[in-house]
């Protein structure tokens, strides 16, 4: 019986992976609850939490042609959530003036919920933010001054060209390099997913 269900899932990922409405609803309908409840859980709104999941789905769709196994789309949907969660989480910082370490603490929590959706546990987050830091540290100066700006700090690019006197084209290029480089360095001990996981805020 399981063996069927994966078939007919896999048949089903086929389909929406051709464009097939049909199929698309059919995994709105497997995760839409899933997604809901995770977003509840830290934005505490349901209305906007099934806001963002909307928006999880409908950017599913859009990038449905990046995804390349089943297992893909369950990742998808909870990191394009986990980004828009946090998203509400700075924008309520600027409202009510959350602190940056609440947003830190929040930012990791959701992480983790989204490791251990994926069968993650909290030990593997640990070690994967220890990969992160230290290749964060191995960059050049300039390249890792402009991504802790922009990762921790939560900077646009033109108040970090500001602040830094250098042109925004040249933040985005420090952007740019900082992240191949750890896609780089990290590529032989996690997945591309999972440093998405961590960077898929920035936008670049």
């Amino acid at each position: 019986m399981e063996r069927i269900l994966h078939e007919h899932d896999e048949y089903q990922f086929q389909q929406f992976k051709n464009g097939d409405e049909k199929a698309f609803k059919f995994f709105f309908e497997q995760h839409h609850n899933q997604i809901v409840g995770f977003c509840i859980q830290f934005i505490g709104d349901h209305d906007k939490a099934k806001s963002v999941t909307q928006d999880a789905f409908i950017n599913l769709w859009i990038s449905r042609s990046k995804i390349k196994e089943l297992k893909g789309i369950r990742s998808f949907l909870y990191t394009s959530a986990k980004s828009n969660c946090l998203n509400l989480l700075r924008h309520k910082k600027v409202v009510y003036k959350y602190s940056d370490s609440y947003i830190r603490r929040r930012e990791r929590q959701i992480n983790l919920e989204v490791l251990q959706a994926m069968d993650f546990d909290s030990a593997t987050l640990s070690e994967l933010e220890n990969l992160i830091q230290n290749s964060i540290k191995k960059l050049p100066e300039k390249c890792k001054h402009v991504f802790n700006m922009r990762r921790f700090d939560n900077k646009k690019n033109q108040e970090i060209a500001e602040e830094l006197s250098i042109s925004v084209k040249a933040v985005e290029a420090n952007m740019t390099r900082a992240l191949k480089s750890l896609k780089h360095s990290l590529s032989d001990y996690m997945p591309l997913l999972l440093f998405g996981i961590f960077c898929l805020n920035l936008n670049v």
